[in-house]
């Protein structure tokens, strides 16, 4: 495995194992819509001229949201090509909006789900509006510090709202009677989700039913306040993007559009950022870096052009180039370390992009160097569910009652067993011999650590008490 190479002098310098100039970066058009070459927007609302679209684009900067609600303590993997896309709005010189549902994560979106949303505790909503927040101030840094290549002046700052502030005071009668009248029930019925909902087992609660509402007023609270004229989602927003198009058709009287973005999925059909049932989060406690590297690692070659396409800021060009040097080394997986290394750098910075190579050499190297290179902590998110025990340096202690006394084996009769016939390592080396006496110099780190391994992916850390 090549290690990559840090550099540090140069700010401006991607720190990969693919060394690129961020100066070589495009920087977005204004015209938004190029984006469609990329594969990033599958339908535009109202379906008008994209000509219309563009010379708004071109003419002076817009102002875009995205709404992102409260459902969880962390956006994942699936809420990337959102907040990639509003990086490539800002990129373009327009004005961004993420809007947090402090207000309508109370309620719940119906979209997608064939259940009602389990009700969260405003304890529980506060703490998962901080956590997004977070999220999304971390990735716009990122990019600005990493991957943008011009003045850092040059990119409108992201400006992240929560609804609570404008829901907290309206007062629910006049809600109703001057935003409710706006809507007919035929078209609100006809939303797809809504039919989905209503012809299931379960139905549809007034709550979700309502969500589309609170969804269109914010919109149209957003054009009122920052002239902002477009919003885009999910594929399953369409729903809620069109409601919100007609409430301002009725009562603002303004030119609005929408766009949304595909669901982005693999070969076999599986949503992009789920991995054996779980999701990949962008919270580092939750998803460390090296997880989120290694998920993106392992795509497909089916997979990757679309992928760079949707989710580098490599430009097309470029993305043609790399799959030249693919074709010609197809065993280098180039691309995939390409995409892996740009998105770890975006959701992780530079030191998690560090952290994440430190951790993939640790593991698949035989070399004994790469663990000792890792702090008790990088080894615990390195190893992530491997057990961890403290022992006590007893002398004459030997490989088998460590390998005991670490619970690596359910009996001794299968320590023995499996130590013999080769299935057993310590910081990576094989060990055969069941008496042989674990000593500072041959079987623990300077960090006080020895990684055992049972087998190809059972890992035990024992941390050493002296």
């Amino acid at each position: 495995m090549t290690i990559y190479k840090k550099i540090h002098p140069l700010p401006k310098i991607y720190l990969g194992r693919y060394i690129w100039q961020t100066n070589k970066r495009f920087a977005s058009s204004r015209n938004i819509l190029k984006l469609s070459e990329r594969g990033m927007y599958q339908d535009l609302f109202p379906n008008t001229s994209a000509n219309e679209i563009i010379n708004l684009l071109n003419k002076s900067p817009q102002c875009v949201y995205a709404g992102f609600d409260p459902t969880a303590d962390s956006l994942h993997v699936g809420n990337l090509l959102v907040i990639i896309n509003l990086l490539h709005w800002q990129r373009g010189g327009h004005n961004v909006l993420a809007l947090l549902g402090g207000a309508t994560g109370y309620i719940g979106d119906p979209s997608g789900r064939n259940t009602d949303r389990v009700a969260l505790p405003q304890d529980v909503i506060k703490n998962n509006i901080n956590c997004i927040q977070n999220n999304l101030e971390q990735v716009f840094e990122n990019h600005k510090k990493y991957i943008w290549s011009e003045d850092e002046n040059k990119l409108k700052p992201l400006k992240i709202l929560n609804n609570e502030t404008w829901y907290r005071d309206i007062d629910s009668i006049k809600f109703v009677s001057e935003i409710g009248r706006n809507f007919r029930m035929g078209t609100m019925l006809l939303k797809q989700t809504v039919q989905n909902r209503i012809k299931s087992d379960i139905g549809m609660s007034f709550t979700e039913f309502a969500y589309q509402i609170f969804q269109a007023y914010d919109w149209l609270h957003l054009l009122k306040e920052y002239d902002c004229r477009f919003q885009i989602g999910g594929s399953d927003q369409m729903g809620n993007i069109s409601a919100g198009h007609e409430l301002i058709s009725r009562t603002a009287k303004q030119s609005v559009y929408g766009l949304t973005l595909p669901l982005v999925t693999t070969e076999e059909g599986d949503k992009l950022g789920k991995s054996a049932g779980n999701a990949i989060w962008l919270d580092s406690t939750k998803t460390s870096p090296y997880s989120l590297y290694q998920y993106f690692i392992r795509t497909k070659d089916s997979d990757v052009e679309k992928l760079l396409k949707l989710f580098t800021f490599y430009s097309l060009g470029e993305i043609k180039d790399i799959m030249y040097k693919h074709k010609l080394h197809p065993d280098q997986r180039y691309p995939q370390q390409c995409l892996a290394e740009q998105l770890t750098t975006l959701v992780h910075g530079a030191e998690g992009l560090s952290m994440a190579l430190k951790a993939t050499e640790a593991i698949y190297s035989k070399d004994v160097k790469s663990l000792v290179s890792l702090t008790q902590s990088d080894l615990q998110q390195v190893f992530e569910g491997a057990s961890i025990v403290n022992l006590l340096l007893s002398p004459g202690i030997t490989v088998l009652e460590l390998g005991l006394r670490a619970k690596c084996f359910p009996t001794e009769s299968d320590a023995m067993r499996i130590i013999q016939a080769g299935g057993f390592y310590i910081n990576h080396q094989r060990i055969k011999k069941i008496d042989e006496v674990i000593t500072e110099s041959a079987h623990i780190l300077p960090n006080l650590i020895s990684l055992l391994r049972v087998g190809k992916r059972n890992y035990y850390i024992v941390k050493w008490q002296t």
